[in-house]
């Protein structure tokens, strides 16, 4: 009985680690890929979004986005999907360590470097009418 729980334990770990992936997102949506137009169905299989796909193609190419925003234009409603990116960001400074060696109190600064987190948004997608009309992906800041 003992193992048993382990084994459910060990697999409910691993079933919350799935990650989502171009294949299983058409899994979950199998229907809209199926309505897809043979070239877009080619495009959200590379991870390529175009003009005029719907919201679901998006989901499947590209994924959940980190944030959702909606507005309103002449035409109508505006939604707006952001993806988010962290990276890792290099920089120095300088520190003073201090310490006794034989018998006097030395210190001498001297560069470091750390990382720090930096986010950006890598991504927007606009929507009208639930299909793409616009998007577009943005650089890393510094580059």
């Amino acid at each position: 009985m003992k193992s048993l729980t382990w084994i459910l334990l060990g697999s409910l770990l691993l079933a919350g680690c799935a990650t989502s992936t171009i294949a299983t997102r058409k899994q979950e949506r199998i229907g809209s890929y199926s309505a897809l137009t043979p070239e877009q169905q080619i495009a959200v299989d590379l991870g390529r979004i175009k003009v005029g796909m719907s919201m679901d193609a998006v989901y499947i190419a590209w994924g959940k986005p980190s944030q959702i925003l909606h507005g309103e234009s002449p035409q109508g409603p505006v939604v707006t999907w952001l993806y988010l990116v962290t990276y890792f960001e290099e920089y120095y400074y300088w520190t003073v360590p201090n310490y006794y060696g034989c018998g006097r109190y030395y210190t001498a600064p001297y560069l470091i470097y750390d990382y720090q987190p930096r986010g950006y948004v890598r991504a927007e997608v606009n929507f009208e009418g639930g299909v793409v009309k616009e998007w577009r992906s943005l650089a890393r800041p510094g580059y």
